[in-house]
């Protein structure tokens, strides 16, 4: 019996397509059913009642004026990163592809990589389990170590890349997925991200920018069925730059 070969096809942000919108949106991967894009940090990636310009509503434009479609043009958001978070999202050009992206993502078959700058010296690897339940009043959420009323269980796992002076780089694996995770995790085990205004110890750039970037996707195409390993550029902004790559 002949086994199945897989085929991987890697991609990393070197064409420097871009979407011609305000803000800028770089174009890591495109074809008749994915759009994957480098999301800005402090950009919205869908709509809110703060009204402000947002990720979804930029890449239709593009669509739109990219291949002269008329009326509405369908993209369907797979997932979100929190604002003043940056790097790779998954956009959906059918409501096929969009499904499938969906249920690759509910039985954790699409694999997220993240990198962060954080506080402190961390251990070389670890994992963390936590119970986390947000305040929807004030868009915060807090982990307990054990279970409590309305809690949702949270893991995820990391490895540490480098260490310079008081600040870490780690690479941090997201084993579930919840509203600001990686960020309230961190926090409660003593490493807050550098500039999160909300779990840190930093008031700086609310709402605009933190050191905590989608490095990595990992998915069989909803499609083609090929395996797609899809890597963004390391910023060269502060606190990036600090390392050496």
């Amino acid at each position: 019996m002949k086994s199945k070969r897989v085929v991987m096809e890697r991609y990393q942000s070197t064409s420097k397509k871009w979407t011609c919108t305000n803000p800028n949106i770089e174009i890591i991967y495109e074809d008749n059913h994915l759009l994957v894009i480098d999301k800005p940090a402090g950009l919205l990636s869908q709509a809110d009642k703060t009204k402000h310009v947002d990720l979804t509503d930029l890449c239709k434009r593009y669509l739109k004026k990219e291949y002269n479609k008329p009326g509405n043009v369908y993209l369907g958001l797979t997932h979100r990163l929190d604002r003043p978070v940056s790097g790779l999202m998954v956009l959906a050009k059918t409501s096929k592809a969009a499904s499938r992206i969906s249920k690759l993502i509910r039985e954790h078959q699409l694999k997220k990589t993240y990198w962060a700058i954080v506080h402190g010296r961390t251990p070389s690897k670890a994992t963390y389990e936590h119970f986390l339940k947000k305040d929807l009043r004030i868009n915060k959420t807090k982990a307990y170590s054990s279970k409590i009323s309305g809690a949702k269980p949270a893991v995820l796992s990391y490895s540490t890349v480098k260490h310079i002076a008081h600040y870490s780089l780690i690479e941090v694996d997201l084993i579930t997925g919840k509203p600001h995770q990686i960020r309230v995790q961190l926090s409660k085990m003593g490493f807050p991200i550098w500039g999160d205004y909300k779990y840190g110890k930093e008031n700086t750039n609310p709402g605009k920018s933190l050191a905590l970037r989608s490095y990595a996707l990992v998915f069989e195409h909803p499609v083609k069925k090929k395996l797609l390993h899809i890597k963004a550029e390391i910023p060269s902004q502060q606190p990036w730059n600090l390392f050496d790559y």
